[in-house]
Formats: structure tokens, C-alpha cells, sequence
């Protein structure tokens, strides 16, 4: 699956780069700017996981400067920023209120470990450089989002309706498991109320979604191809860094999961639940 999804992203890049290759180049070079200077903060810091953080700002960034650059004044390429631009900083303020002063996460904390005294140049490459070429890739659709159209249309409506279907999952479902980690008598329990009823990750479907919504607003016959950047998102998400990374340590640490793995589906939603 991983590489059709790359296959079908090298297409789409290659296509896209023959019309738009200093702007999107130049994307890049912004992302990694910042990443570099996030990099070096961390080496001061100890902690690789801020990167975490910085995702969702990421995208906002290259989104914003993608309009700034393509001169864009209408409402529709503003309404696709602001989209945007919510659910990112939502997302990182998220993780800033849940990861500051909680040290880095056990995932980096290993790498850290393995690589011991190479960690400091290896986190470079392994960490920012590569979750720099995602948010990268993973963005370009942002450029012929903006650039589709001038008026919103019916299909750019039902852009904003998945959209909107997709944030309130991440966003509630998070709010859910904040409010049920705050009561100490749920230690060790598993939440299985509300959205995480339907879904055992209601906050990885509803990025996954947000994802989808992007990629309408930017299709037509000689788009498509950027299909590939919900198929990556979606992917990372259930395959990577999301649910599956996830489960094995749920596995590990709560009782009763197994029995919660049984009755709930792991991404999409299942609404006939008895």
C-alpha cells in the first residue's frame, strides 16, 4: 500500500513541479528553515518531541505563504487558509497543553537511547528532516486547492461538510479522552463512551477526514493525482505513527483492551452498534 501511495505522489509531484516548481521548491526551503531552527532548539532542550508540536504550525505556515506568494485575494482561497489555520492550531495547542513539561516522549526517548552520542545529528535527519518531506508532500495539495477556483462551488461545500465532520472527531474525540484521563478513578480503564464508542481513534478518522476535505476542494480532471495526500495522511495515520504505533502499547498497559478491541473498530466509525 505504501508504495502505491508514494508511486502515485512521485506522479503527482512530477506533474505538479512542471507548473509550479520554484513556488513549491520554495515551500520547502521555508519548512526547512523552520525545522532546522526547531532542530537546534532541541538539541538545547534535550527533547526531539517538540516537532510534535509543530506540525499542525507547519502546515499553517506553507499554506499561508503559498497564497501570499500566488498574489491571492479571494474569499475561497481565504476560507481554505482559515480552515487551515484552525485545525493546526488547534492541533498544536493540543500538544503543547498535553506534552510541555511531561518530557520527551517515549518514542524519541528510545531512538535517543540506540543512538546515543549520534543522536544529536541522527534526530536530525531521522525526526525533522523526515517529518519536513511529509508536511511537504503531504501540503501540495494545498497549492491547486487555492488555485482551482475563485467562487466557491457545490463541490467546494461538500469540501467544507467533510471538513467540518472530520474536526469535530478529532476535536471532540480529544477533548473525551482529556476529560476522562482527569478523573482518577479511570486510571487503567479504558474510555469507551461518546465518539470513542464508535471508533477506537475518533481523533486519527477526523484528521484522516480533514484530509479528504483538502483534496475536494482541489479536484478537477488534471488534479486527481493529488489523491496522493490524503492516501499518505491516512496511511501515517493508521499504519505508522497513529493507530498502529498506538494499539501495541495500549495492549500493553490496559487490562482490558483486548475486550474493547472486540466490540469497537479501530478507525472507521461503526453506527449500528448494539
Amino acid at each position: 500500500m505504501l508504495r502505491i501511495v508514494l508511486f502515485i505522489a512521485i506522479i503527482g509531484l512530477a506533474t505538479f513541479l512542471g507548473i509550479q516548481n520554484t513556488l513549491f521548491l520554495q515551500g520547502f526551503a521555508v519548512l526547512m528553515s523552520c525545522l532546522t531552527i526547531l532542530w537546534i532548539i532541541s538539541l538545547v532542550l534535550e527533547d526531539s518531541s517538540i516537532i510534535d508540536i509543530f506540525w499542525g504550525l507547519g502546515f499553517i505556515i506553507v499554506a499561508w505563504y503559498y497564497r501570499q506568494q500566488l498574489a491571492l485575494s479571494d474569499i475561497r482561497s481565504l476560507l481554505i487558509c482559515l480552515l487551515i489555520t484552525i485545525w493546526g492550531l488547534r492541533l498544536s495547542l493540543h500538544l503543547a497543553i498535553r506534552n510541555i513539561g511531561k518530557g520527551e516522549d517515549y518514542r524519541y526517548q528510545t531512538w535517543r537511547t540506540q543512538y546515543n552520542k549520534n543522536w544529536w545529528w541522527v534526530s536530525f535527519l531521522r525526526v525533522f528532516l523526515l517529518q519536513g518531506i511529509l508536511l511537504w508532500i503531504i501540503s501540495s495539495v494545498y497549492l491547486p486547492a487555492m488555485q482551482a477556483t475563485t467562487n466557491l462551488s457545490l463541490i467546494d461545500y461538500i469540501g467544507i461538510a467533510i471538513w467540518v465532520i472530520g474536526f469535530y472527531f478529532e476535536a471532540v474525540g480529544d477533548w473525551q479522552l482529556v476529560q476522562f484521563k482527569k478523573n482518577n478513578n479511570n486510571k487503567g480503564l479504558v474510555l469507551d463512551k461518546g465518539l470513542w464508542s464508535l471508533t477506537r481513534h475518533p481523533n486519527y478518522f477526523g484528521d484522516a477526514l480533514l484530509w479528504w476535505g483538502y483534496f475536494i476542494f482541489a479536484i478537477n480532471s488534471s488534479t486527481l493525482v493529488f489523491i496522493f495526500s490524503p492516501l499518505l495522511m491516512t496511511f501515517l495515520l493508521m499504519k505508522v505513527s497513529g493507530v498502529s504505533l498506538l494499539e501495541q502499547k495500549l495492549n500493553e498497559t490496559k487490562a482490558n483492551y483486548h475486550e474493547y478491541m472486540n466490540k469497537v473498530p479501530a478507525f472507521f466509525p461503526r453506527f449500528n452498534q448494539k
